[in-house]
């Protein structure tokens, strides 16, 4: 089948032929990257793959969880990738170009965050309580409280090939060939570039984001089941050591410059400087914006967006963070 797409991706239309269709069933899922599994699927150069993903946390939420229901999520495991997909004639010391082509919602998604005791997130230390906001998404915009309106661009978070050490390794923490990198700039219309550790490369996708801030900051952007539709191209002529990508954006919300508001967090270390920040927002955003606490820190970890100003002027470091104007409705 022939596509011409653009729709709840944003992306400008692009033609493509659609060669495999993988679903979310159990069969074409795995929770662990590994290099000894077996791909689901082998693809030949320029093959187009149009992945089924779950959410993040594995249908253990719904458009109808409460904050006390994503208190007891489960994060063992977390991220179920769908895949592996081997590149005919991938070898080690190869890169496999992927060219994100497209990305279709299902029309709702979730931002939260985990009670403070487990340690997650940026600022687990000023949020005891979790909480937890279901996104109405319509088309480009997810509805947040207040009148306030996200701008859809999704994204793959966690998108990768297996890692060349042996065994099983968890999904959490991103590697050299890629994996839950949370980049939001790997739109549709991006290439992004893998590094190959093991035969076939062996590749695979999940975490989707409908929406998120550079930082991420309650540890979920707008997390949301999605069909992921990619390119697979093997490159013999390039070596890389870690992933690189190409991508236009959008680099600001509206895919313009636009008005923001910032915020500047100043300190002898990079994560507390970005600490301050982020603080900082979230007290304009409660003082300034009508949210509670807890509702400006999921609107910080979906729309905001840090910066390293400068590293250069010891013994202090600038993180600035910026929030669109845009995003809220006219006064």
């Amino acid at each position: 089948m022939t596509h011409t797409d653009g729709g709840d991706s944003g992306s400008e239309k692009r033609d493509y032929t659609i060669d495999h269709h993988l679903s979310d069933a159990e069969r074409n899922v795995h929770r662990v990257w590994d290099n000894s599994l077996d791909p689901i699927l082998t693809v030949s150069d320029g093959d187009v793959v149009r992945f089924e993903c779950r959410d993040a946390v594995d249908r253990q939420l719904d458009t109808e969880s409460t904050a006390e229901d994503f208190a007891n999520v489960s994060f063992d495991p977390v991220h179920p990738l769908t895949g592996p997909v081997a590149v005919e004639g991938a070898e080690p010391g190869d890169t496999v170009q992927v060219d994100l082509l497209d990305f279709q919602h299902k029309g709702w998604g979730y931002t939260g965050f985990m009670p403070g005791e487990m340690g997650l997130g940026l600022l687990p230390e000023d949020f005891p309580d979790a909480d937890v906001h279901v996104w109405d998404l319509q088309g480009d915009v997810g509805h947040f409280v207040n009148g306030i309106e996200v701008p859809l661009d999704p994204f793959p978070g966690v998108i990768g090939l297996a890692p060349g050490e042996d065994g099983e390794h968890d999904t959490l923490p991103p590697r050299s060939v890629g994996g839950n990198m949370d980049v939001k700039h790997m739109t549709a219309g991006s290439t992004v570039y893998l590094p190959v550790e093991v035969a076939g490369g062996l590749f695979s996708t999940a975490d989707c984001h409908a929406a998120q801030g550079d930082g991420e900051v309650c540890v979920t952007g707008i997390e949301a089941p999605m069909f992921v539709t990619a390119r697979f191209t093997l490159r013999t002529d390039m070596s890389i050591e870690q992933p690189q990508f190409e991508t236009t954006g959008p680099f600001t919300p509206t895919g313009r410059d636009e008005p923001m508001y910032g915020t500047t967090g100043i300190a002898d270390d990079l994560m507390e400087a970005t600490k301050k920040a982020t603080r900082h927002m979230i007290d304009h955003l409660a003082e300034n914006r009508g949210l509670t606490r807890g509702e400006a820190y999921i609107l910080c970890s979906a729309a905001m967006d840090l910066k390293v100003s400068e590293v250069v002027d010891a013994p202090n470091w600038t993180v600035s963070a910026y929030i669109p104007e845009s995003i809220f409705p006219e006064e």
